[in-house]
């Protein structure tokens, strides 16, 4: 069954009738609905360009958490062979919220590291809806040190709302993990690749995305912090939730422009999950091109190269 968003209720309903139609028309011989059906499908698409031509920020924000949206493990089966996971972060546990190991992609060796929020009920309790532990950020850093020691590029797939602010998590130093891992990122000496798939969520986020090239899907999110939580802060009201998703410049297009990101993944028309393979093959395409940009530069360079990205961070953006 289709999940609709809230803005896209009409739209739910075109298509739903069609549906009905047809259904109807399979259970009755001789029964023919398909001009009718037809037309509906005709004035669906119209809707649907219309609604997802100017999207607004907040409007982006639910298409970025929209739950059929494919997550980091569809990535990892799709786009990557002979996938082997690593777990644990040979200190306290293994967190499910991020997946990582070494893998093969266009038959290039990488080390694959990414947030996992889980498709379903059961499995998102235990990916922690994507909401990492101070463990889960240790097991990342172990395996970039190991891409490191072994010249392997390092691939990120950023999908969280955040890390998890829980009091265990605290008490074992989620803000630590947090700051060494975002360290670690720009120590490498081999060459890193981030992409947000879908929500990009404050620190949780940047310890994955501090890559030497980053990349976001179309309707993608990436932010300080939740529209709902900075409208809590600022206005005292969570409702305040759409005009915090404008100031943040949380889109792909903003940040695009800020020179946060280097580049905006396409996606299909009414969001990535409409075309869940058209998207994974878009992704891994951008991906590859991102790590030929790197080939060929030495631990210096590359250290360099990131180092000057996060210094002129915003710079364009303020100039324009």
């Amino acid at each position: 069954m289709t999940h609709y968003l809230e803005f896209e209720k009409s739209l739910a309903e075109i298509e739903g009738k069609a549906e009905e139609l047809r259904a109807m028309a399979a259970k009755s011989e001789g029964m023919d609905v398909e001009k009718e059906a037809k037309a509906l499908d005709k004035k669906a698409a119209t809707m649907l360009k219309d609604l997802y031509g100017d999207l607004t920020p907040w409007r982006k924000c639910q298409v970025a958490r929209h739950p059929e949206r494919p997550h980091c493990l569809d990535y990892i089966e799709a786009l990557f062979t002979e996938y082997t996971p690593l777990a644990g972060d040979r200190n306290f546990a293994d967190d499910h919220a991020v997946m990582g190991g070494l893998a093969r992609l266009e038959d290039r060796p990488v080390m694959v590291i990414g947030h996992e929020k889980g498709n379903n009920t059961s499995s998102r309790i235990e990916r922690n809806f994507g909401m990492a532990r101070p463990e889960g950020y240790r097991k990342a850093i172990r395996l970039m040190d190991m891409a490191d020691r072994f010249g392997l590029p390092v691939v990120t797939l950023v999908d969280t709302p955040g890390a998890y602010p829980g009091k265990g998590a605290e008490e074992r130093g989620q803000s630590e993990a947090i700051a060494r891992s975002t360290q670690k990122c720009l120590s490498l000496g081999v060459p890193s690749v981030s992409v947000i798939i879908g929500e990009g969520g404050s620190g949780g986020a940047v310890a994955f995305a501090t890559a030497n090239r980053v990349a976001m899907l179309e309707h993608s999110v990436y932010s300080v912090i939740s529209p709902e939580g900075c409208a809590s802060i600022l206005w005292k009201d969570a409702e305040k939730m759409r005009e915090a998703a404008e100031a943040l410049r949380l889109t792909a297009q903003d940040l695009h422009k800020l020179g946060v990101i280097d580049r905006i993944i396409p996606e299909p028309l009414g969001g990535a999950q409409r075309d869940t393979d058209g998207t994974i093959a878009k992704v891994g395409t951008e991906i590859g091109k991102l790590l030929k940009q790197l080939d060929g530069k030495s631990r210096d360079q590359l250290i360099a190269d990131r180092r000057k990205k996060y210094l002129q961070m915003g710079s364009k953006g303020l100039a324009n």
